[in-house]
């Protein structure tokens, strides 16, 4: 029964990569070409866009070593190893790669902040607070868990000392 579940959270994992590669292959590259028509044609705003750009293409570098992680939690899982330094490890990885994401959303707000405010989208401001929060939250939820492991690892290692 294990199996079957970590099975569907690899395959959910998988699910959730797929349409970030997706936008990263068919929707900036349109976004990146209207922006440099734009800039051919003197609009200044165009250079923000490419910032803009410039995070979102390199925040999917700690996305998906965070995703990666998390497949390697779940073969701990399946393996048996879920209370060790291994998963300790992981869960910092995960924590860490959510930390960057939402520090690079922090630099590109003011982007996104001038970039609404030309194109009079407010929307835009709350996409990238959402991604940004959403990232604190997944931060916050590695790093509690990662205590926990600890703590549970500790006890562990307690009991088998005593018995």
């Amino acid at each position: 029964m294990k199996r079957k579940s970590t099975l569907f959270l690899k395959v959910a994992v998988v699910l959730i990569g797929i349409p970030v590669l997706a936008l990263c292959i068919f929707l900036l590259p349109r976004i990146a070409h209207t922006a440099m028509v734009a800039a051919e044609n003197g609009s200044s705003l165009a250079y923000m866009v490419f910032g803009l750009l410039s995070v979102m293409y390199i925040s999917t570098i700690p996305f998906y070593i965070a995703l990666y992680q998390a497949f390697k939690l779940l073969g701990y899982i399946d393996h048996n190893k879920a209370f060790s330094e291994l998963s300790v490890k992981t869960l910092t990885k995960i924590r860490n790669a959510a930390i960057t994401i939402s520090g690079l959303y922090v630099v590109a707000m003011p982007l996104i902040f001038i970039i609404a405010e030309w194109d009079d989208a407010p929307g835009l401001l709350l996409i990238g607070l959402v991604v940004m929060g959403a990232s604190v939250v997944i931060a916050v939820f590695a790093a509690v868990l990662k205590r926990l492991l600890q703590e549970a690892i500790e006890i562990k290692s307690e009991n088998e000392l005593t018995i």
